[in-house]
């Protein structure tokens, strides 16, 4: 029987508008659908039918082939964006799209690499970014920060390099440095290295692990590079002793249930296991992973688990106020958005 209380009698207060953070937002992945088929149109770039008219795509990541084609999905949109334009059009655009949905801090997540090219560098791509997040927040009333992160199919040299340019901007908008990509691919004790570089920085760690691979991706981000956050975590739940280690540490893990679902890491929503991980005392934080191909933004992550765990207002506001304390923006924003957390549940529904 789970702790948290079941929610089916009580009447239910709008998700949108509970204030929460947005912690688990990929670059790319935060566009909209619209942009990227108005942009691939303007430069004659043929979309799939997955990413047009049979948007959003069907996926899984079960196997090397499915997350092939995931991200062959992913780089396609990604190659839409070709001018400045373009990189401040997305983060304004995904900076309305959370206000819309609640949210007042979010933290979005790059891999200046995979922009370099195009953009005349990573260190021009970063500042590219850091300026558009600043003019997104002024537009948007959003409080915003940029997670630099490395990808874990390539050298980990590369890593380390990324994470010096992330020390370079500790402090000026960059909060964190992560890990994502495949994490079936590439050794996680070799990245420690570039951890250790971004750590020295004053940046958070905030790797992805615990979805594709099992809990020993998990206590391998534990241990080895020093989480403060981890990306998914969800598989945890699948050793005792590792999901009494996330508790112990009291690191949050970002659970992105509408991703895990459509990549196959579960079969529907009720499998998802966010109860397991809050009646074991761990920290959540919901997000949306990547929203281009998964079709689901920020509130509706909400809105899932409320349905398939039927979960009350109570919990869904401690969700809230979860990702609220784990997140790196500044203590008046947390307090003034904790606050509104509190003003929500007063509220009657």
């Amino acid at each position: 029987m789970s702790d948290w209380p079941a929610g089916s009698a009580q009447a239910r207060r709008p998700l949108r508008a509970l204030p929460k953070a947005h912690l688990h937002l990929h670059f790319t992945g935060s566009m909209r659908h619209e942009t990227l088929v108005e942009l691939a149109e303007r430069d004659g770039v043929r979309l799939p039918a997955a990413l047009k008219e049979d948007w959003p795509p069907v996926l899984s990541a079960a196997d090397e082939k499915g997350w092939f084609r995931f991200q062959r999905l992913y780089d396609l949109a990604r190659s839409v964006l070709r001018t400045e334009g373009d990189v401040r059009r997305l983060v304004r655009e995904a900076a309305e799209d959370d206000v819309a949905d609640g949210a007042g801090w979010t933290e979005i997540q790059v891999d200046p690499s995979g922009y370099a090219g195009r953009f005349g560098g990573v260190t021009a791509f970063t500042e590219l970014v850091l300026d558009a997040v600043r003019d997104a927040g002024a537009v948007s009333g959003l409080k915003m920060a940029v997670v630099i992160a490395a990808n874990r199919t390539r050298h980990p040299m590369d890593a380390r390099t990324l994470a010096r340019l992330a020390a370079q901007y500790a402090g000026r908008g960059v909060v964190a440095f992560g890990l994502s990509n495949d994490e079936r691919r590439g050794r996680t004790e070799d990245f420690a290295r570039a951890f250790a570089i971004a750590r020295a920085a004053g940046l958070a760690s905030v790797p992805h692990g615990g979805e594709l691979r099992g809990a020993e991706s998990v206590a391998a981000a534990l241990a080895v590079l020093r989480a403060d956050r981890l990306g998914h975590g969800v598989r945890s739940v699948e050793d005792p002793g590792v999901l009494a280690m996330v508790v112990e540490s009291g690191v949050t893990l970002e659970v992105c249930p509408v991703s895990n679902v459509s990549l196959g890491v579960y079969s529907t929503l009720e499998e998802v296991p966010l109860p397991t991980l809050l009646d074991a005392g761990v920290p959540v934080a919901l997000g949306a992973d990547d929203p281009l191909l998964f079709g689901s933004r920020l509130a509706s992550q909400y809105a899932v688990v409320r349905a398939a765990h039927d979960l009350p207002d109570k919990t869904l506001a401690e969700l809230a106020r979860m990702s609220l304390r784990a997140s790196l923006a500044p203590d008046d924003v947390r307090t003034a958005l904790l606050a509104g957390v509190d003003a929500w549940l007063a509220v009657s529904p």
